[in-house]
């Protein structure tokens, strides 16, 4: 009887044998680990099939939004610097649209300043813009136009008057064909001087009066 010989078997087979023993061994450990058994405490019911009942995530709501409070920014800020600088609302009643009685373009304006000289001029543009509202004053001074921008809402400006009113309403909005030689009004200085004397008699008429009346009683009494 003749001796079995042993089979050999290539170097490639025993690499494949090798390579799928190793995944098999990776499958069993991947199945051991991802496997966990479920314990319960002695105050826990179980539950069929081991399933456990996720716990709760408490939330919290979004803080609030300044959108919903503040939903115009830029006119509330506008408001808010307007109450600040002009807490009892004359100067924005003096330019308002809606009143009748406000300065307009062609009237002869006085601006006092707290530093500086006053200035007063034909108001021939009037720029609305909320806190940058400026009125642009022409006046002559020494045989010379000059222009002059005051912002109403400035902290340096102490007050404005109006000295006369125009005649007739101006038909626009920018009165700059007053810089032509042919429409020009020149000097103003003579109405306002005129404005201010008939402030000071109304302002002191009847202490001027009275202190006239008592230098009459005393040359009399002479």
């Amino acid at each position: 009887m003749a001796t079995p010989t042993p089979t050999l078997r290539p170097l490639s087979c025993w690499r494949t044998l090798l390579r799928h023993a190793r995944q098999q061994k990776v499958a069993t450990r991947s199945l051991t680990t991802y496997h966990k058994s479920v314990t319960f405490s002695k105050f826990e019911i179980p539950l069929p099939n081991a399933v456990k009942i996720p716990t709760k995530i408490k939330t919290y709501p979004p803080p609030p939004s300044p959108a919903q409070k503040f939903k115009e920014p830029l006119k509330d800020f506008t408001n808010d610097q307007l109450s600040i600088l002009d807490p009892t609302g004359a100067r924005s009643h003096l330019f308002s649209k809606t009143n009748p009685e406000a300065a307009k373009v062609g009237d002869i304006l006085l601006v006092r300043l707290k530093t500086g000289d006053p200035f007063a001029g034909v108001c021939i543009n009037i720029r609305r813009r909320g806190v940058d509202t400026g009125i642009l004053l022409r006046n002559e001074l020494t045989r010379v136009g000059v222009e002059m921008w005051y912002k109403i809402y400035s902290p340096n400006v102490e007050g404005i008057e109006v000295v006369q009113r125009r005649e007739k309403r101006a038909r626009r909005a920018r009165l700059t064909y007053m810089r032509k030689p042919k429409h020009d009004m020149g000097s103003v200085q003579n109405i306002v001087l005129a404005y201010q004397r008939s402030r000071g008699a109304m302002a002191g008429g009847p202490a001027q009066q009275q202190k006239k009346g008592n230098k009459k009683g005393k040359g009399k009494k002479k």
